[in-house]
């Protein structure tokens, strides 16, 4: 089975080898017809502690890393 990939926007890097990571995604609410922005952190591994707040990572699904990260940062 693939593993899925997101692009979000570090929002922390205060913990050690950890950034948290807001992936955003827009839909058309079914009943009313508009364009909905919804937004979702993800705790994401970041072996060398290179990313920053700001930064425009993608991320990649990866085997539980602890109990709140499944998710890793893709080196472009």
């Amino acid at each position: 089975m693939p593993k899925r990939i997101l692009k979000g926007v570090v929002v922390s890097d205060k913990a050690d080898k950890t950034i948290t990571v807001s992936v955003e995604r827009r839909f058309t609410d079914p009943l009313f017809k508009k364009t909905v922005r919804s937004s979702k952190k993800y705790m994401t591994h970041d072996e060398g502690n290179k990313f920053k707040i700001g930064d425009l990572v993608q991320i990649r699904e990866c085997k539980p890393l602890s109990k709140s990260k499944t998710w890793e940062v893709i080196d472009d």
